[in-house]
């Protein structure tokens, strides 16, 4: 019987970040992985139980989706795959360069390439760097509608290649400070034992999960508000310069085009056009797969 191979492709939120084992990262892919064989549990990095799951996580921290493409998609693809998650795009939102139309292209490439290799789609929406870190109203909302255009197109792209796919997204789980790492950004190791399990539910619902659900309860005690208040204020401000330096000038002036809208009363344009964005790229995707249509 051969083993089931489960290959992991993203970000910091896949590589494990918030969850810490020894001297490194767990997370919720490799918790996941655990509950895939019926025998033996998950071993790392090609071991062929019978039974057993073979786990490979290429996801890495700032990962963007063209990174996903350019990278981590051929080694995952020389893998031979049955399983592979594709859990991206928040970096995405947080550059200069953010284009919702190349974000869908790259995302459908990867999903396609991994359908056609007979591969198992793991994916997720997820809720909006702004938010988590609390950032004032004008600067939030052009992120959390960047984070609205990723998920719509991930949501659509899903659909499309019957990916098994988790909702991240909703207030609940964004309120819940107990998922989160002092950071505010990633999980903890309580968030990841949550995303684990509840891939392994819709998993197990596809007959796709032989094992045992991974366990909600954590081993560590959920940080402190005053370590995550620590956090943000001696870490916290140089992440954010890292992962934004190109971003924070363009980001100034869509909060003052977000203050004038919203004195303006037409804030709701801002949301109508990134609504057609949407609609625009995954048109383009459509055309793209059918030249011929008239």
């Amino acid at each position: 019987m051969k083993p089931l191979c489960f290959v992991a492709l993203g970000d910091s939120l896949t590589e494990g970040i918030g969850d810490p084992v020894d001297e490194g990262w767990r997370g919720w892919a490799a918790l996941l992985a655990e509950g895939l064989g019926a025998r033996e549990g998950a071993v790392r990095e090609g071991a062929a139980h019978e039974g057993a799951v073979r786990f490979h996580n290429l996801a890495v921290s700032g990962s963007q989706t063209g990174d996903v493409l350019d990278r981590q998609l051929p080694v995952a693809l020389e893998l031979r795959p049955d399983l592979v998650s594709v859990v991206v795009g928040v970096n995405d939102t947080l550059r200069c360069t953010f284009d919702i139309r190349a974000v869908a292209a790259r995302l459908d490439e990867v999903y396609a390439a991994a359908a056609r290799h007979g591969a198992q789609l793991l994916t997720a929406c997820l809720p909006d760097p702004g938010a988590m870190l609390g950032l004032p109203g004008a600067l939030a909302r052009p992120l959390a509608r960047r984070q609205r255009a990723v998920n719509a197109v991930v949501h659509a792209l899903s659909e499309r290649y019957a990916a098994v796919h988790l909702h991240l997204s909703d207030d609940e789980w964004v309120a819940d400070r107990a998922l989160w790492s002092a950071d505010r950004l990633h999980p903890g190791e309580r968030g990841h034992r949550l995303v684990a399990a509840r891939f392994h539910a819709l998993l197990a619902a596809r007959g796709l999960a032989a094992g045992s659900p991974p366990s909600c309860e954590p081993q560590l005690p959920s940080p402190t508000r005053s370590a995550s208040l620590l956090w943000l204020a001696t870490e916290g401000t140089g992440w954010v310069a890292r992962r934004c330096t190109d971003l924070l000038p363009q980001l100034l002036t869509l909060a003052a085009d977000e203050v004038r809208h919203q004195v303006r009363g037409s804030s709701a344009r801002l949301d109508l056009s990134a609504t057609h964005a949407v609609t625009a790229a995954l048109a383009a995707l459509t055309v793209a797969e059918q030249p011929d249509a008239a």
